[in-house]
């Protein structure tokens, strides 16, 4: 257990140092994150723009996608118009009070976002292997209800986090400011430099944390089971292709989605290095999030009928 010295302080000025020790020159880091972050935001509000404005695209599973693309927008600017500010800052600064505004809102939309994969998830499940009571079972008021449910249990999460963080102390060096490996405010880089005792945070991420994580997966692994084995009876070869063509794409997300969150947040910190959790974390906050429109756009022949009809403007649907 660290202790506190004379100059530790509770609100301190971090210095995000996460990338200002690569060999990349900052100025291309900062037009790839750029074009990163641009592209995020015109996939997903064209995706969002499609799916509000063609009525074919009015469908349980189509209003999930829409939130899933805020979702994705919110979680991409929480970080990356920071980073790029950072990127061409001799002197890449956050004070405490912002520090913790980014945890908070890093932390809402990402949990949000694995809570919402789960509801898709069930999503499918009903409309493929209970299609006749699947507009019963998935309308809009449930949908409302399910997003509007992630959002409080993500929100009541992040808030209990936030709680155990407020307490810390962090130890400033010579220049009066915390250094932070990271280039932004994530949870285990602030526990790593704390001089403080983190051992009930590392308790909270790893139970708390982990059945939050669990109550998803054990939500999408037998949805994707039963999926599979109803998949493998439809008598009809374009029926499974269909079928497969949609769970692909979300199987696609819930891997990289899951995959690095367990990577980051889920191993001994001592089997963690700050190199993993820097890729790691630039593939959720950066990769994942651009990835949304095109995976479940690109093998969509609604999506794309839908895009093709924006083009021709006065053809689609009020």
């Amino acid at each position: 257990i660290m202790s506190c010295a004379s100059n530790a302080s509770h609100s301190p000025v971090f210095l995000l140092l996460g990338f200002s020790r690569t060999n990349i020159s900052h100025t291309l880091l900062f037009f790839l994150f750029l074009a990163v972050y641009l592209a995020t935001i015109l996939g997903n509000v064209t995706l969002v723009l499609l799916i509000s404005w063609d009525s074919r695209l009015h469908s349980p599973m189509y209003y999930l996608l829409r939130g899933l693309s805020v979702i994705a927008m919110g979680l991409s600017t929480v970080t990356l118009p920071q980073l790029l500010a950072h990127l061409v800052s001799d002197y890449p600064t956050i004070p405490a009070a912002h520090c913790l505004a980014q945890f908070f809102f890093f932390y809402a939309f990402g949990v949000t976002d694995t809570l919402v994969i789960a509801v898709m998830a069930l999503d499918r499940y009903v409309a493929i292997c209970d299609s006749l009571h699947y507009i019963l079972v998935m309308n809009h008021q449930r949908c409302a209800c399910l997003l509007a449910l992630s959002w409080v249990v993500s929100i009541l999460h992040t808030m209990l986090h936030v709680g155990l963080i407020l307490p810390l102390c962090w130890t400033r060096d010579a220049g009066s400011n915390v250094n932070l490996p990271h280039f932004f405010c994530d949870h285990r880089p602030l526990l790593r430099a704390s001089c403080s005792d983190t051992h009930s945070n590392e308790l909270a991420i790893f139970f708390e944390g982990g059945f939050l994580m669990l109550g998803p997966c054990a939500l999408i692994v037998p949805s994707y089971v039963r999926i599979g084995a109803t998949i493998l009876r439809l008598p009809s070869a374009a029926g499974r292709h269909q079928a497969v063509s949609t769970c692909g794409s979300h199987l696609t997300m819930v891997g990289f989605l899951y995959g690095t969150i367990i990577s980051v947040y889920f191993q001994p910190p001592s089997q963690n290095s700050q190199h993993q959790d820097m890729v790691a974390s630039v593939m959720y906050t950066a990769i994942t999030p651009l990835a949304n429109p095109f995976v479940y756009s690109l093998r969509n022949k609604d999506v794309k009928g839908a895009f093709h009809r924006l083009l021709e403007w006065g053809k689609v649907d009020p």
